[in-house]
């Protein structure tokens, strides 16, 4: 698939860029700053030795216009930046990986947005897209470098059969990651909240602990 990452800088972009790449994938890691986003790109192919990774920096416009395109923009600006490449994104499948949190001492704690969760709030902005929810609870440190040992499962929910299936394919594809379907959009806001508890536990145990569902 042509990966795009909206907002792909940021540690949560950077880490599912260099992973989806090395899988395969071709990726456009989008910025506001074209050439902010080729350094940080430039960064991750070199991170590879002999590296041929299809992984290039670009305009947040230029990664709307890719198969999959994932919003990784800190959660203030998701809806606005989403709202701004609707017309880039009318008819493609988009990924919401945005949680809004807040941190109060040493605990994150979630914020409720008023349709129930981030995801909500872009599939609303984006009424022409196929959205899905997922990647909330990696830890970005873990998924940035590639000798982690990082093994988890990734939950998946959305409104789109199609949504749902491409992204799962896409995780599926990620050396030590399972996707798994979790259902409707609606499960996104729990899903959302609990990356607050997943990030409070890294925090109280200096761990990079990940998401793994027994029974299944």
């Amino acid at each position: 698939m042509r990966i795009g990452i909206i907002g792909g800088t940021g540690p949560a972009g950077r880490g599912l860029a260099i992973r989806s790449a090395v899988a395969g994938h071709s990726v456009c890691l989008g910025s506001r700053d074209a050439a902010r986003a080729e350094e940080v790109a430039a960064d991750l192919r070199g991170r590879v030795e002999g590296s041929t990774l299809d992984l290039v920096g670009t305009s947040n416009e230029d990664a709307a216009g890719c198969d999959l395109v994932v919003i990784a923009t800190p959660w203030e600006g998701a809806v606005a930046t989403a709202k701004s490449l609707s017309s880039a994104l009318n008819g493609r499948i988009v990924v919401s990986m945005v949680n809004a949190l807040t941190k109060e001492g040493r605990e994150m704690l979630p914020l409720y947005p008023p349709r129930g969760s981030m995801a909500g709030q872009i599939s609303a902005a984006l009424p022409g897209s196929d959205v899905a929810a997922s990647f909330h609870h990696l830890p970005a440190a873990d998924m940035e470098k590639l000798d982690s040992g990082l093994v988890a499962d990734v939950l998946v929910c959305g409104d789109s059969d199609r949504a749902r299936a491409a992204t799962i394919e896409l995780i599926d594809s990620i050396e030590g990651l399972r996707g798994i379907d979790a259902g409707s959009l609606a499960q996104a806001s729990p899903i959302e909240a609990f990356t607050a508890v997943c990030i409070t536990m890294n925090i109280r145990h200096k761990a990079h602990s990940t998401l793994r569902i027994a029974g299944l």
